[in-house]
């Protein structure tokens, strides 16, 4: 018998046709790097000339360096505060509570969220007092927190947990009132228990709201720590610009603001890190 013609052609077509997707996928992946190259490279070069405008603006009195200081003495001065003072200490000190207040506020707010789903008369009950203790300016309370707290590392981990447990909760909220109700009535119809479509639905559609809600809670948790040190601290960098202000070292303040600009830009990188993770296999802009 002979062979058709098609049977020999075809297998060589599918192999043409699969080595052409596969240069496509290579070609948008090596795209893709391209234009993360290039926005660093820009991102960076605008930070190099803005701090370069900034130096050259001090050193021909454009500005006034009493006030505005300058990057070379910023950097003079914060070599020293590493070495001969405590801002080590006071890094480690800021960064710990305002990771760990927004790792329970997180938590916790993730979890209040999702509850509102098991019970439509408890989240109908409950929505209100959601709201409302989220018009709530929680850094007002501030004061009050720092007696109950004391004036150690336990209140400014509850203030950054404060800021973030409700913005959390909301947006967990809002991901559970997004679930498709007739997928939930189909699956309950073909036998699935309460808790199989929670953890089977429900949490993977609330989850990209959750994860959307990082990036804003991070910010908010630092603000949250930094005021508790405003108000009353041994310790961390607010702490640290607050006494520098009192001595009028404007140069120690400046010091201040550039290390929780550094450290908030590497907060925000680790939270889009985490998100990426959260939400493998989905599209995410960033």
């Amino acid at each position: 018998m002979r062979d058709n013609p098609e049977q020999i052609i075809l297998p060589h077509k599918v192999k043409v046709k699969e080595i052409d997707s596969s240069i496509l996928i290579e070609d948008e992946e090596l795209k893709e790097r391209r234009r993360k190259r290039i926005t660093l490279i820009g991102q960076l070069l605008i930070g190099i000339f803005g701090f370069v405008l900034w130096e050259l603006f001090a050193k021909w009195k454009i500005i006034d360096a009493y006030y505005w200081s300058s990057p070379s003495i910023i950097w003079e001065t914060g070599l020293i505060a590493f070495t001969e003072g405590t801002l080590w200490s006071d890094l480690l000190y800021t960064s710990g509570a305002t990771i760990l207040g927004f790792l329970l506020g997180t938590f916790f707010g993730a979890l209040l969220g999702l509850s509102f789903w098991w019970s439509y008369f408890y989240s109908r009950i409950a929505e209100p007092y959601l709201i409302a203790f989220n018009a709530i300016p929680k850094l007002a309370l501030a004061p009050v927190l720092v007696i109950l707290f004391g004036i150690g590392f336990s209140s400014k981990v509850v203030l950054a947990f404060m800021m973030t447990v409700i913005v959390t909760a909301i947006a967990a909220h809002s991901g559970v009132k997004s679930v498709d109700s007739d997928l939930e009535k189909m699956l309950f119809s073909l036998g699935a228990k309460k808790h199989h479509i929670f953890a089977k639905v429900v949490i993977p559609s609330a989850m990209p709201w959750i994860v959307s809600s990082l990036k804003i809670n991070i910010a908010l948790a630092l603000a949250g720590t930094i005021v508790g040190e405003f108000i009353s601290s041994r310790q961390g960098i607010g702490r640290m610009i607050l006494y520098a202000g009192q001595i009028m070292n404007i140069n120690l303040v400046w010091v201040g603001v550039v290390v929780l600009s550094i450290l908030s830009v590497l907060m925000y990188v680790g939270t889009v890190w985490v998100e990426k993770r959260l939400l493998r296999g989905r599209r995410i802009r960033g």
